[in-house]
């Protein structure tokens, strides 16, 4: 039951990591939301994968504070309502649940203003604002 347990945990974190790959070239928005299932998914890799190349270390650190709890998104959509040339601002509805055992924790992400910029023709996730 662990085993099977574990198998799909990877074939999960498999999945978004795989949409997150595919989504980053889109838009602004599927950037940004690619770079949140990174998050969630845990994996550092991808996250620094969908980041400019001065956010790679943040992203690594963003996704293994994330590594001690389970960790999801909840009903989590962005836009990009401001696009200037390489560079979009991304704001996001929606939450990350974190459960920290016998604690729940919400992140609310329409506190945060989320800048892409595109490299080689890709959006990237580059910070805050």
């Amino acid at each position: 039951m662990r085993l099977r347990r574990v198998w799909v945990g990877l074939l999960m974190a498999g999945m978004a990591v795989g949409l997150a790959a595919c989504s980053a070239a889109g838009s602004p928005a599927d950037a940004i939301q690619g770079y949140l299932q990174a998050l969630v998914a845990k994996d550092e890799v991808a996250a620094a994968n969908l980041s400019c190349s001065d956010w790679e270390a943040q992203a690594r650190a963003e996704a293994l504070s994330f590594d001690a709890v389970q960790v999801r998104l909840d009903a989590v959509s962005c836009q990009a309502p401001d696009v200037s040339g390489d560079l979009a601002t991304v704001t996001c509805e929606g939450k990350i649940l974190a459960n920290y055992g016998a604690e729940d924790q919400e992140i609310d992400l329409s506190g945060r203003a989320y800048q892409a910029v595109r490299q080689n023709g890709e959006w990237l996730m580059c910070g805050y604002k």
